[in-house]
């Protein structure tokens, strides 16, 4: 039933309808197929750290981009985060890295992205994991385009 709802709301979004980059949108590719989040840019330091915290809800086919001023090693915990999240790590080219399935909600443990983390994506917790999203997998977003070495630009 989960795979024919994810069937349904990403179909259709391998072709032209993935030609252009927009400010509120990420789209990933990969060994599964193709998917568009709408987001939310965290492009500086206290709306990284606020991220979404104290939050009840969030629409399925939304999340929150978070991009840093240079690749770093990128630590997260989830105190004050009420929703369980997947963090999706990736690189300057904004290929994933690391894929964080199911961060436990007001957790304080460290979540570790790994070095060279330059965007990570924050979605609905167990929703990378039913789609298929996978280190490998492709992200794009004008913020990733900027860089210049994007592995997935930018039509």
């Amino acid at each position: 039933m989960m795979r024919l709802l994810f069937a349904c709301i990403f179909a259709g979004l391998a072709g032209p309808a993935l030609a252009v980059c927009a400010d509120d949108t990420v789209e990933l590719r990969g060994d599964f197929g193709a998917a568009r989040f709408t987001v939310e840019v965290a492009d500086d330091a206290q709306e990284r750290s606020r991220g979404l915290m104290n939050r009840e809800t969030m629409p399925t086919g939304a999340g929150m981009l978070l991009v840093y001023p240079a690749p770093q090693r990128a630590g997260f915990w989830m105190k004050n985060t009420l929703l369980p999240l997947d963090m999706i790590f990736a690189d300057e080219t904004g290929t994933v890295t690391k894929v964080h399935e199911n961060a436990i909600p007001l957790e304080e443990t460290l979540i570790d992205g790994g070095a060279g983390v330059k965007f990570v994506l924050e979605i609905n917790g167990g929703l990378a994991g039913a789609m298929g999203i996978a280190k490998g997998t492709e992200m794009r977003h004008p913020a990733i385009e900027e860089a210049g070495v994007a592995a997935w630009g930018c039509e």
